[in-house]
């Protein structure tokens, strides 16, 4: 099944002149990798093509990719395909004129709650997106080219999405394809240098969070990062986001939350956990993702402590039905 529709989106891409190559809004390490290897290895397959990476929503979180391209004119969809990456429901692509476009593809791995496009290749079980667009390579590598500048941005996503390929997602399959992109000859040391060397500031921001941190009776750790906590660090959205990273190692604490007030109405929600699942708890609060990392928006404090509360009877529940979980 997959192969056919490989080969489908493959086809399309021959067939087209024009391609428009968009993400989900907030992107994270896998979004922007995939969407500009993606990119990168198509220029290198089709230079004869024009191919944009357009997205509305900018991050300075693995800014060394370099940026998207410009937004182009109303005009360049007329008669283009559009490829949507690593995005699980069309309103949160960061791209709000993907339907000016003659086509829409589908390429992600999150749980399809809600389909879209005209050809969808979605495998939940992938540890990223990127790990897909490398299997799409090695399918047709008789038809493609692999770059440097492809494959840097798809290791990089592969490494963060995959929590340094430690993900319960990761299998054998995950390493074999990363070997595909090692073999191309990433500078992994420069790349580990931008993704692991923090300013000195950030470990006043990690000595913050481990003394401000909340915890709940059957083990949910979660922070608030207000307005006034994102000022007084220097905190940019991706860097407030991420904050959800330092809380993930805390012995018998198996969900962690971050609620980062983004200034306008809204709180974005980070959820994450070790062996329950928090995908469903996500979906009930405006978003989603995966079995054990997702995303959720809520609009207030009180439906934050509303989450909280659900969240903490939900490990309750597992806690006392599950036994060897540490």
């Amino acid at each position: 099944m997959n192969e056919t529709v490989k080969q489908l989106i493959l086809d399309k891409i021959k067939a087209y002149d024009k391609i428009v190559i968009s993400r989900h809004i907030r992107p994270d390490g896998d979004a922007i990798g995939s969407t500009h290897g993606f990119a990168a290895l198509l220029r290198a397959s089709f230079p004869e093509k024009d191919i944009r990476l357009v997205s509305e929503d900018s991050s300075t979180y693995l800014a060394f990719l370099g940026p998207d391209d410009e937004t182009p004119d109303d005009s360049f969809y007329d008669g283009a395909l559009v490829i949507v990456i690593d995005c699980g429901t069309k309103d949160r692509i960061s791209n709000k004129k993907i339907d000016l476009g003659r086509e829409l593809i589908k390429i992600d791995h999150h749980i399809d709650d809600k389909p879209y496009g005209d050809i969808s290749w979605v495998e939940e079980e992938r540890s990223s997106a990127c790990e897909m667009i490398v299997d799409f390579y090695v399918s047709f590598r008789s038809e493609l080219v692999m770059t440097k500048e492809a494959a840097l941005p798809l290791y990089a996503g592969m490494v963060t999405d995959s929590g340094r390929f430690r993900f319960p997602s990761v299998t054998g399959e995950t390493l074999r394809l990363a070997g595909v992109l090692l073999d191309v000859g990433i500078d992994t040391e420069t790349l580990f240098a931008h993704l692991n060397l923090e300013d000195y500031e950030q470990f006043k921001y990690a000595a913050y969070v481990y003394e401000n941190m909340e915890r709940t009776e059957n083990g949910v750790a979660y922070l608030f990062v207000t307005l006034d906590m994102q000022k007084r660090f220097g905190l940019d959205r991706e860097t407030a986001s991420n904050t959800i990273g330092y809380l993930d190692s805390i012995k018998n604490y198996l969900i962690w939350l971050a609620f980062i007030d983004n200034g306008d109405g809204s709180i974005r929600v980070r959820l994450r956990s070790r062996f329950i699942t928090v995908q469903e708890l996500a979906t009930r609060y405006h978003g989603g993702g995966h079995d054990k990392a997702a995303g959720a928006t809520v609009y207030s404090w009180e439906e934050a402590d509303a989450l909280i509360r659900e969240a903490d009877e939900m490990l309750g529940e597992y806690k006392r039905t599950h036994e060897g979980w540490l």
